[in-house]
């Protein structure tokens, strides 16, 4: 069996390996570049020289024999040559692959040559004045210099113009003898006839691996509809476009539309996914991966839609200023406990990104410590000094130890147990894990002097109707009572995280690709939703501006309907609900309630300097206060030891967490809320109604 070292030296030489190889196979590309690059310029000096003679027989200068003419005409040919070429090689030219249509390339072609010509001529005119019988060769005349240059001009560009037409020729007759390959492709309809439109489907049509046939577009447009683009036929988007798509072999429809809205994005999601088209996107990755990959680096590309896709909302996170969080992060060390996680995960990933000092990664779950741990070497080895602790935030003793040895100055607690159903049965775990870890977990910052420790809470902690909300409820307590340490406190609060372990969209995809049906506990369901990169993005600019034990609540918009999330999905995974994959109600979970808040008091909010973040003024307990509920959840917990599942730790939640009630009781009236209202349609958004100061 390898150890360790020998695993990470032997992936290190494969890498070297890998990279050899590629070094050797772009040198040999880039050696057939180079030639490619010194052919064309040979034949362009080729065909300069041919127009200089076309032009001279045009103007009968070849009959002419005096031998001090032809002098002065070489040295013309050759100056005028030179500063041609010269120009070309500054403007970069022959960088250019002439097989595809570029029209800048070739616009600087010709710019090029006009101001070499004109340089040339202005330059000649001074030299021959001013600089004595030694330079009297050089003159060029201007009406024959514009001559030769418009006729090696239109030599050079039918030459170009020839051989992208031979290119593209070629490849039409590849792909006419392989009309069997074609048959096999999958028929698209490009929504959007402009020119990224125009470029997907010439890009679609020159790559003979392409798995797509372009074969018409639509448009709302006038002046297309009707018309050919890219020899595509152009349909308007009327009632009458699905008809016309079901006449022809179309599977899917791609978006090609530059700034699309993400409720236009929902619109034709819906309406062709309702018609049995898969709908996918041409457009950039999303802000991420370019803030990942470099935006210098990013190109559109054919993508399925995303989970953000089914937000209908412009991303959260592209409303972060990263630069503002570099700026805190950097140089500091940061513990992330349960970082292995969901949330936890990111914020290492987004940490990382912002060059700490140090990162631990503190987990209970060795192997999700492990997928993370080797994501961040792969992609920042030796330059990110990267900590990995195996440890349960439950082990006072282990977690004395792990802060004494590291030292952290910045804290972010996202370890918890988070499954309400699963909390509702093993009700004393939820107090072991998320509220006595959180205890414990903040006492260790405190002694050790961190500056922040940062609580990922949630929005089941408002006015919770389940044991795991009440639980986080609790962890609120604990950190906000903590006014008066030298460690800055602070609980940031937000809804449902898009993709993450045990969330609806890993189960709703998995009941999918299954053929079905997909459930909803109730149709009437609403929740709010974020994706991870936006709550990593929040919480760390939360954590930024924390101080004094305050409670950050994040604003997540209007709530969604589980039922709508479900019917996108089915619709974006290429099928029509209802008909090819059932939606059915199964009924509440344990602990389970209709709708979610993120406030307690909605009239109690302040803003601050991000628009996205609020906080929550609502006067925290004590620390004595806070001290006598852990009494109380200790002697429960005790109590029901021996027990599965044990009623009195409710009733022993009930008394420590007040705004703890029956999941029965608040679905009574949940038609009522304002919540509620505003995920039907209501007027007022969320902002107007919160009263926020």
């Amino acid at each position: 069996m390898k150890s360790p070292e020998t695993e990470n030296r032997s992936a290190v030489n494969q890498t070297a390996e890998t990279e050899g190889t590629s070094v050797c196979q772009e040198k040999r590309r880039s050696g057939f570049y180079v030639n490619r690059r010194f052919l064309l310029g040979v034949i362009d000096i080729l065909c300069f020289c041919a127009a200089y003679m076309v032009n001279a027989l045009f103007h009968s200068i070849a009959l002419e024999k005096d031998l001090d003419f032809w002098l002065d005409r070489w040295a013309n040919l050759l100056v005028l040559l030179f500063f041609v070429m010269v120009s070309r090689i500054v403007a970069k030219v022959y960088r250019n692959i002439w097989r595809y249509p570029n029209v800048r390339a070739y616009l600087t072609l010709v710019i090029s040559d006009m101001c070499s010509g004109g340089l040339a001529y202005l330059l000649t005119y001074v030299l021959s004045h001013q600089g004595g019988s030694i330079f009297r060769h050089v003159y060029i005349d201007f009406w024959q210099t514009f001559c030769v240059l418009a006729l090696f001009n239109l030599g050079t560009l039918i030459l170009r113009f020839g051989y992208q037409l031979m290119h593209q020729t070629r490849h039409k007759g590849e792909r006419i003898r392989g009309t069997v390959g074609d048959m096999n492709k999958i028929g698209i309809a490009i929504v959007g006839a402009g020119q990224v439109g125009c470029h997907l489907a010439e890009e679609l049509r020159s790559n003979p691996s392409s798995r797509y046939k372009p074969v018409c577009f639509i448009d709302h447009s006038k002046d297309k509809i009707g018309m050919r683009v890219a020899d595509l036929k152009v349909y308007g988007e009327d009632e009458f476009v699905l008809d016309r798509l079901a006449s022809l072999p179309i599977q899917e429809v791609f978006l090609a539309i530059t700034d699309i809205s993400p409720e236009e994005t929902q619109r034709l999601i819906k309406f062709y996914g309702e018609a049995g088209y898969k709908v996918k996107a041409y457009d950039f990755p999303t802000r991420d991966v370019m803030n990942t990959e470099g935006e210098g680096n990013a190109r559109r590309m054919v993508r399925e839609f995303q989970i953000e896709d089914l937000l209908g909302r412009e991303s959260l996170a592209n409303k972060i200023n990263l630069e503002e969080l570099k700026s805190y992060y950097a140089g500091k060390v940061v513990l992330v406990t349960g970082g292995g996680g969901s949330i936890g995960s990111e914020l290492c990933r987004q940490i990382a990104s912002m060059h700490p000092a140090k990162l631990i990664i503190l987990d209970i779950y060795e192997n999700n410590a492990y997928e993370i741990q080797q994501e961040l070497i792969r992609k920042y080895g030796a330059s990110l000094d990267l900590c990995v602790e195996i440890a349960s935030v439950r082990d006072v003793a282990r977690m004395d130890c792990v802060f004494n040895h590291y030292r952290p100055q910045i804290v972010f607690h996202a370890a918890a147990h988070k499954h309400v159903p699963l909390m509702e049965h093993s009700s004393c775990e939820a107090i072991k894990n998320n509220v006595m870890g959180t205890y414990n977990t903040a006492n260790m910052a405190e002694k050790y002097g961190a500056e922040r420790f940062v609580l990922i809470s949630t929005d089941k902690a408002v006015n919770p109707t389940n044991v795991m909300g009440a639980s986080k409820r609790m962890c609120e307590m604990v950190v906000l009572s903590r006014r008066d340490s030298k460690t800055e406190f602070t609980a940031v609060r937000f809804g449902n995280v898009l993709g993450s372990n045990g969330s609806v969209i890993p189960l709703f995809r998995a009941q999918i690709e299954r053929g079905g049906p997909v459930t909803v506990t109730d149709k009437r369901i609403i929740r709010y939703f974020m994706t991870i990169p936006e709550a990593s993005r929040l919480v760390m600019m939360a954590g930024s501006m924390a101080k004094d034990g305050e409670l950050f609540v994040l604003d997540m918009g209007k709530q969604i309907h589980i039922i709508n999330l479900a019917e996108s999905m089915i619709r974006m995974m290429g099928y029509v609900p209802y008909k090819d994959i059932d939606i059915v109600e199964i009924g509440l979970r344990p602990g389970e309630k209709l709708y979610e808040e993120l406030l307690i008091d909605r009239d109690n909010l302040k803003k601050t300097s991000n628009d996205l973040i609020f906080i929550e003024n609502d006067a925290p307990p004590t620390r004595e206060e806070v001290e006598e509920k852990l009494r109380i959840l200790c002697d429960a917990v005790k109590a029901a030891e021996c027990e599965i599942a044990a009623p009195s730790i409710k009733e022993a939640m009930k008394r420590v967490v007040p705004t703890f009630k029956d999941p029965e009781e608040v679905n009574r009236k949940a038609t009522e809320t304002r919540e509620v209202k505003e995920a039907n349609g209501g007027t007022e958004t969320a902002k107007e109604t919160a009263g926020v100061k």
